[in-house]
């Protein structure tokens, strides 16, 4: 039978040695999930946006895990200065062969958290990608598209991008385009349009819907109609003016063109 204090042979740790830094590690798990956990739940009553909440959670977290596993090793013996300096050489190798992607990866994570550019929850364009911001990590940030797929970004290649934020703002401006047939008579056009949209229980009184000659084209002159709407009422707005514009004009016999060429044959 081994003794717990007996060194195992190869491996020279003792039996003991080996439960302790086991119970260490488990311990040391639940403790710092706990911690994480009354840390996130302490933030939440501050005026810090979640984003910064699970951005400091996960930085955390990290450091917790990594101070564990620093005491698990000591406890069979590795000496922590050694385990220290060695973790200093693989940060200046990965400095030193170009991998700094890392921290500045971590380095625009900060940032983001802290100006908050983008909030979880909200749609965003960055990189030229859309969706709804699922969560953002010490790496990277998550996006879910409308589709439900799953997008993840590098935090640098946010920070160094340009960003469309569609949801920040509590109004947005529902723009619908619709072309009619030259020889329109456009006042009329532009009264039924109006009439829409200050009918529509969604569309704001202030600012005021408008419609402006867009553009004279080739086959069509453009009009828009212009209604602001609150920020979660788009999509419904805007798909109630499309198909209502549509449907507006075929019952008063405007006519909506489509695009055409006329050829014109010379005979010789």
């Amino acid at each position: 039978m081994v003794a717990l204090d007996e060194p195992l042979p190869y491996i020279g740790v003792t039996p003991f040695q080996l439960v302790s830094a086991l119970i260490i590690l488990i311990l040391g798990y639940i403790v710092a999930k706990i911690l994480v956990s009354l840390f996130k739940k302490s933030m939440r009553k501050t005026k810090l946006s979640p984003l910064v909440i699970e951005f400091l959670g996960r930085f955390l977290a990290i450091l917790l895990y990594i101070i564990v596993i620093i005491v698990a090793l000591g406890a069979v013996g590795i000496s922590v200065s050694p385990l220290i300096l060695g973790i200093s050489a693989v940060i200046g190798l990965i400095l030193g062969f170009g991998l700094q992607d890392t921290l500045t990866n971590l380095a625009a994570g900060v940032w983001i958290a802290a100006l908050r550019p983008i909030d979880l929850g909200e749609v965003v364009e960055v990189s030229g990608q859309v969706g709804k911001v699922s969560g953002i990590g010490l790496m990277s940030t998550e996006l879910m598209t409308p589709d439900n797929r799953l997008i993840t970004i590098s935090n640098k290649l946010i920070w160094g991008s340009i960003i469309v934020n569609y949801t920040r703002m509590p109004t947005r401006r529902v723009d619908v385009d619709i072309g009619v047939a030259y020889g329109t008579d456009l006042d009329l056009a532009i009264k039924l349009a109006m009439d829409l949209m200050r009918n529509h229980p969604k569309v704001l009184d202030d600012p005021e819907p408008s419609v402006v000659i867009a553009a004279l084209a080739d086959s069509s002159i453009n009009l828009q109609l212009r209604a602001w709407a609150k920020t979660e009422d788009y999509w419904d707005v805007k798909g109630d003016l499309t198909k209502g514009i549509y449907e507006l004009y075929t019952k008063e016999g405007i006519e909506i063109p489509f695009p055409q060429l006329d050829v014109h044959m010379k005979n010789e």
